[in-house]
């Protein structure tokens, strides 16, 4: 563990966390309720730092980031501890639970993932995911200027309920973010998330100016998904950048909600209403023929085909469609 970045000492050994929109105020021996920011004898500790929970070499597609390195793979790694309480939660078992852990230094972290470009592998970088990453901050933090330093990129899989400050100081290093917009409603976020949408769109607008930004809303059924929601959320995202890859994804029953899967027909209708006013608009966790192949946004062709989590380019002339010339927007090269 290490000190805390980003908190305030009160009277009687309280300290205000100023890390997420939460500003939790803890007393001496408890914590946040992300768990592990905790107060230690009138200090704010990042109980979780250096200690990691899993570890995989992954597509870059699975996080997912579809217009970011296509093809490529991304050393990932996470810890514990969510400022969320999302009812469907994917990952609780990491999230909220208590697995078990590894300790890692921020320098081990690099030399793994350069042992995979060595072994071979189309590596580009580190990706902090599985639980979220901001509940990691010290620790992602030192990691990514050393990531940086080492030529390789970064990547956050978040939630987006972070505070501007500690948003901004990170910035420089990020590559690229997956932002979960869950839903488009306050309500919906405060019911079924234990969290706040305001603070979500106000990283999404920052994060948007300083690196590539792809966004994920899981489709739950009759809760977020009605075609007004879709809507409203589409036209938040043309209005910042059409340009921005949007996902929708299929919900499963997990964790605490036991609502049946999302119908196919609801994920097509979603698709069918954002592609109406965004350039990219993907289904993720259906099989869907075409779902996750990118088209040109000016004459509809084929330009990367994705089976599974691989991607190939099919009709590309450089970074343009091969067909009309219209440029496909996406960062880096795609490996082949």
């Amino acid at each position: 563990m290490r000190e805390a970045l980003y908190y305030e000492k009160k009277e009687k050994d309280t300290v205000a966390c100023a890390l997420c929109p939460h500003l939790c105020v803890i007393r001496e021996g408890k914590a946040g309720i992300c768990r592990f920011r905790q107060n230690r004898r009138g200090t704010l500790v990042a109980a979780n730092y250096g200690r990691a929970s899993s570890f995989g070499l992954d597509p870059i597609e699975k996080k997912p980031l579809y217009h970011f390195y296509p093809g490529f793979y991304i050393f990932s790694v996470g810890t514990v501890g969510c400022n969320f309480g999302c009812e469907f939660c994917q990952n609780w078992q990491i999230a909220h639970g208590d697995p078990s852990m590894t300790d890692i230094t921020p320098k081990q972290l690099v030399e793994n993932a350069r042992d995979y470009i060595d072994m071979g592998y189309p590596n580009i970088g580190i990706a902090y995911t599985y639980n979220e990453p901001f509940m990691w901050y010290e620790f992602v933090l030192d990691t990514a200027r050393l990531v940086k330093e080492a030529g390789l990129k970064n990547v956050l899989v978040t939630n987006g309920s972070v505070n501007e400050a500690p948003l901004r100081e990170i910035l420089p290093f990020i590559d690229a973010m997956n932002i979960d917009l869950k839903g488009f409603t306050e309500d919906y976020y405060k019911k079924y998330c234990k969290g706040s949408l305001a603070p979500v769109l106000r990283t999404v607008e920052t994060a948007c100016r300083e690196c590539h930004v792809e966004l994920t809303t899981l489709l739950v059924p009759g809760l977020n998904d009605s075609p007004d929601e879709i809507e409203r959320l589409t036209d938040w995202v043309a209005a910042l950048d059409r340009d921005i890859p949007l996902h929708f994804s299929r919900y499963f029953p997990m964790y605490k909600l036991t609502l049946p899967a999302t119908p196919l027909e609801k994920l097509t209708q979603a698709r069918e209403i954002a592609q109406k006013k965004l350039s990219y608009v993907y289904i993720g966790n259906a099989q869907l023929p075409g779902a996750s192949d990118t088209f040109c946004p000016n004459c509809g062709a084929e330009v990367i085909s994705r089976v599974g989590y691989s991607a190939r380019g099919v009709g590309l002339a450089g970074r343009n469609c091969s067909e009309c010339g219209t440029e496909i927007k996406f960062v880096g090269k795609i490996f082949e």
